[in-house]
C-alpha cells in the first residue's frame, strides 16, 4: 500500500508546517499512485482542501492550513514556469516529469478566488499508448457503424459529451486506426495531448488570434486528408469544417451536446444550411463513462430491490433494441431471468465498490427518416425517438446492456443517462 504511505507522509508534512517542496512532491505522487485523473488544491474560508479526481469523482483526500498555501502555490508555478507574482489573473501551464517510472505531463491551471489562487492540475501519463478501437467499450451495431463512418474517404464525425468521457481518447483512436505514411493528417488541438508520429498537431493560441476557424482554414491549405479539430465552438468553425467535408476531407471533431440528436439541433442553430447536414455527417457519437463494478466484490442484486419506476424504464428501453442486438452481447439464457449486481467494497477496490471505468455509446447515423427530419427542423426528442426506431442503441439501451453483462450497476447507468421513457 505505497499510496498509504505516501498519504500518512503528506499529512505528517502538513502539519508539522514543513518542507514546501516534498509536500507538493507528495501530493503528485499520491495521486499518480492512486490513478487520479486531476488535482485540486482548493482555499477556503479557514483552510485548505486537497481533492483527486479518481474515477470520475472529486473525493477529499485532506486539509491543511491555509498559511501554508501561498507557498504551495508558489512551487507549483515554478515548477510550470509561471509567474509567481501575479496572482490577479488565470495563467495555464505545464510540468513533465517521471514518477515512478512513468513519463507524464501534467497541465496546471491557476484561478484566482476570493480565499486565494486555486490550482488544478490534469495528470496526463504520456508512457500509455493509445488504446484501440476495440478496447473503447464499443460494441456490436456501435462499432459496425463506427467503423464505416471511418472507412468513408469524406465527412464529418463528431463525437459529443461531457468533461472527461473519453471524448478525445475515441478520436484519438479512430486517427491512430487511420495514421498511415500515404495519408496526410493535421490536428487543431486545445491543447496538444497525446504526441502521435506521423500526425501533423499543432495547437491553438486564441490569444494571439490563432483560433480553430483560422487554424482551420490554414490547414486546408497543406493539402490534408484528414483534419481534426479540437471542438466545434462557433458558426464560423462549423462552416468550414462542413465546406472541407464536401470538398473531400475527412474531419473528425468534438461538441459539446447532451446526445447525438442535440447535435443535429445545435449545429441548425448556428445557421448552418439543414440540406448540409445529412451531405456531410457521417455519424455523430454521444459517450459517457460509468464506473465498472469491481469483479472481486460485486454481489447479485435481486429484482425485488429495484423499484418499479425503474424497473418498467429498463423493460421499455429493452424492448424497443434491436433483438439482434440483444442476442450477441447477452446471451439468451440471461434474458430469460435478468441478473444486475451492485457495488460492496473490498481491498481490491479500496471498499469503493467500484474499479476503473466503462464506456457508453450511441451512435446515430443520418437514415432516411432522421434526414426528413432534419430538413424539417424537427426538435431533438423526435429525432432521438426516431433514431431509435430505426436501430440505434441510446446511452440508456447500451448501459442497460453492460450492467446485464454484470460491467457495471444500473446506478451508474441512470446517473449518466437520463431516462427518457417515450411510451
Amino acid at each position: 500500500m505505497e499510496y498509504n504511505a505516501s498519504l500518512e507522509e503528506l499529512k505528517n508534512l502538513v502539519y508539522k508546517w514543513d518542507n514546501i517542496q516534498k509536500i507538493c512532491e507528495i501530493i503528485i505522487l499520491t495521486a499518480v499512485l492512486w490513478w487520479a485523473s486531476d488535482i485540486h488544491v482548493e482555499p477556503l474560508s479557514s483552510f485548505v482542501r486537497l481533492r483527486y479526481r479518481i474515477d470520475g469523482e472529486l473525493k477529499e483526500i485532506l486539509e491543511y492550513q491555509s498559511f501554508l498555501h501561498t507557498g504551495v502555490v508558489a512551487r507549483f508555478k515554478i515548477l510550470s514556469e509561471l509567474k509567481i507574482d501575479e496572482s490577479r489573473v488565470p495563467q495555464d501551464g505545464r510540468i513533465s516529469q517521471s514518477i515512478e517510472w512513468k513519463p507524464l505531463d501534467l497541465r496546471v491551471s491557476t484561478l484566482p478566488t476570493v480565499h486565494g489562487e486555486k490550482v488544478v492540475m490534469r495528470i496526463v501519463d504520456k508512457s500509455k499508448k493509445i488504446p484501440e478501437l476495440g478496447k473503447l467499450w464499443i460494441e456490436w451495431r456501435n462499432k459496425v457503424l463506427l467503423e464505416k463512418a471511418i472507412a468513408l474517404p469524406n465527412g464529418v464525425i463528431l463525437t459529443s459529451g461531457p468533461t472527461g468521457s473519453w471524448k478525445s481518447t475515441t478520436l484519438y483512436s479512430i486517427l491512430t486506426m487511420l495514421n498511415d505514411p500515404d495519408v496526410n493528417i493535421m490536428t487543431l488541438e486545445d491543447p496538444v495531448e497525446n504526441q502521435v508520429d506521423g500526425i501533423s498537431q499543432s495547437q491553438v493560441k486564441p490569444g494571439i488570434g490563432y483560433t480553430f476557424a483560422y487554424g482551420l482554414r490554414t490547414a486546408l491549405r497543406q493539402d490534408p486528408d484528414i483534419i481534426m479539430v479540437w471542438e466545434m465552438r462557433d458558426k464560423e468553425t462549423v462552416d468550414i469544417a462542413i465546406e472541407a467535408s464536401l470538398t473531400w476531407h475527412l474531419v473528425l471533431s468534438t461538441i459539446h451536446t447532451n446526445n447525438a440528436a442535440e447535435t443535429i439541433t445545435r449545429i441548425l442553430n448556428m445557421w448552418v444550411q439543414p440540406f448540409l447536414i445529412p451531405a456531410s455527417l457521417n455519424i455523430i457519437i454521444a459517450q459517457r463513462l460509468v464506473k465498472r463494478v469491481c469483479q472481486e466484490c460485486k454481489v447479485e442484486r435481486p429484482l425485488s430491490e429495484i423499484d418499479k419506476v425503474t424497473l418498467q424504464n429498463i423493460k421499455f428501453a429493452l424492448s424497443v433494441t434491436p433483438k439482434q442486438e440483444l442476442l450477441e452481447r447477452v446471451w439468451a439464457e440471461k434474458m430469460k431471468s435478468p441478473t444486475f449486481f451492485k457495488a460492496v467494497g473490498c481491498d481490491a477496490c479500496q471498499w469503493n465498490g467500484y474499479k476503473w471505468r466503462v464506456g457508453m455509446y450511441e451512435m446515430l447515423e443520418i437514415s432516411p427518416g432522421v434526414k426528413d427530419m432534419i430538413l424539417r427542423g424537427d426538435s431533438a426528442f423526435n429525432i432521438n425517438r426516431q433514431a431509435i426506431k430505426d436501430g440505434m442503441v441510446s446511452l440508456e439501451q447500451d448501459g442497460i446492456i453492460k450492467a446485464l453483462q454484470w460491467h457495471t450497476t444500473l446506478e451508474e447507468v441512470y446517473k449518466a443517462a437520463k431516462t427518457q421513457n417515450e411510451e
